[in-house]
């Protein structure tokens, strides 16, 4: 049954108002660049922002609604909206304005058979901008149905420049030596490396629950009800189990043997599943090693969740893991992260080398603190090792706040701390 026509105006119509009551704060994100994009990330990263702040320009410019639609396709009005009413939604914005729009499209990932909605707007000449919260968007074979045409692009929460100006932190030179707006940015340095930096979650001032909840709708929303899974609690387990070994390699075998001993026989091909539905929400990030065999690459692997706030909640005194973490989103945020990700790696061979970035010849490794002299002499071999069998232009070992030069054969190791280095990606 086609959804009504009536009821589709007036959501067109309530859209409008809710896009134009958003304060919008601007992130760099290049909106003008491609009539075609499609944004992709975790739900709450701030996708639907970056359209509002495309129309939010648009009306600054002088264009009316009359030139542009916003569609939420989470708007509950649409329960039962199917592929056969795109077409409505042009008409319906004809019969309002008598214009060709620009269209933009929330969440359309929620409607089966959208990329042919979206191939036909490409083929006719709209300027199109959607966002989704499924990796599956950035596929092969997603992009090859879309015939090239649209640019993806990689939503992240904030990055750490950027949860400093939604809060209005100074992070200049002189912001850094003064002590009251030092300890101002040291707190906020504890905060986003805590809780992250999810944009709705910024400013609040208890965040754990918020963050609860958006965790609960990607596990059971995104993840368990899309997928079909019967037991969700296995795949909460699964994602505790990972969380703990965000800083090691793990494969599906291991994983497998763990859930098997609190919850029954599990299969290796149930794990492999869990794992890529998890991915495909975005609330993991995979890394391969990039010295492995090619099935080695796929089934040991390490992983990384897309917000350190969301990793917290599955963790106690996790300052290594959530340091680690952070650093892989930075990287991750810099150098992108699609379905291959052959742009970052580790390396575990002889050593193990939390980052290598074969573009950059850059090798990082990441330690909480090296004042244990252990601790040091372990990060410098490894990245002593890696320099024999990767070439290395740089090579890191970013701590929470210690800095230094350490030298070895292969020349100087720079010991940074991780603000520091992160205001200077």
């Amino acid at each position: 049954m086609a959804i009504s026509r009536n009821i589709l105006r007036q959501v067109l119509l309530d859209n409008q108002k809710d896009v134009e009551r958003y304060e919008i704060f601007p992130r760099d994100y290049d909106l003008d660049s491609f009539p075609l994009i499609v944004f992709v990330g975790v739900r709450r990263s701030g996708k639907s922002f970056l359209l509002f702040q495309k129309i939010h320009q648009l009306l600054k410019d002088g264009h009316g609604w009359d030139e542009m639609l916003y569609l939420d396709f989470e708007d509950s009005r649409l329960e039962g909206f199917s592929s056969e009413d795109f077409n409505l939604i042009l008409e319906c914005h004809q019969e309002m304005y008598g214009k060709r729009p620009m269209l933009f499209l929330d969440e359309i990932q929620n409607i089966d058979g959208w990329q042919k909605f979206a191939r036909n707007l490409a083929d006719k000449k709209y300027h199109v901008f959607i966002t989704g919260s499924n990796a599956k968007m950035l596929s092969r074979e997603i992009m090859s149905e879309l015939g090239g045409r649209y640019l993806p692009v990689e939503v992240y929460p904030f990055s750490f420049k950027e949860f400093l100006s939604f809060k209005h932190i100074d992070h200049d030179e002189y912001s850094l030596i003064g002590t009251e707006s030092k300890a101002r940015f040291m707190s906020a340095y504890r905060e986003y490396f805590t809780w992250g930096g999810l944009p709705e979650a910024a400013n609040l001032r208890v965040k754990r629950n918020y963050l609860s909840s958006v965790y609960q709708k990607i596990y059971l929303g995104d993840i368990a009800q899309r997928n079909r899974i019967n037991n969700p609690k296995l795949l909460q387990l699964l994602t505790k189990k990972i969380a703990e070994s965000v800083m090691d390699p793990i494969s599906y075998n291991r994983l497998a043997k763990i859930l098997s001993t609190v919850s029954g026989k599990i299969s290796v091909p149930t794990v492999a599943s869990y794992v890529s539905y998890a991915e495909e929400a975005w609330l993991l990030l995979r890394l391969r090693n990039i010295a492995s065999t090619f099935v080695e690459k796929e089934s040991i692997c390490k992983y990384y969740f897309i917000d350190n706030g969301i990793l917290s909640l599955q963790l106690l005194n996790s300052d290594s893991l959530l340091l680690e973490n952070m650093v892989a989103l930075a990287l991750f945020r810099k150098y992108g992260h699609d379905n291959d990700n052959e742009r970052v790696f580790f390396y575990n061979t002889n050593a193990e080398v939390d980052f290598y970035i074969p573009e950059d010849e850059l090798a990082v490794q990441v330690s909480y603190s090296i004042a244990n002299e252990q601790t040091k002499t372990r990060e410098v071999n490894a990245l002593t090792n890696i320099s024999k069998a990767y070439p290395c232009k740089r090579r890191l070992i970013i701590t929470f706040d210690e800095e230094t030069t350490i030298t070895d054969k292969y020349g100087n190791i720079d010991v940074i701390s991780c603000w520091k280095w992160l205001l200077g990606m």
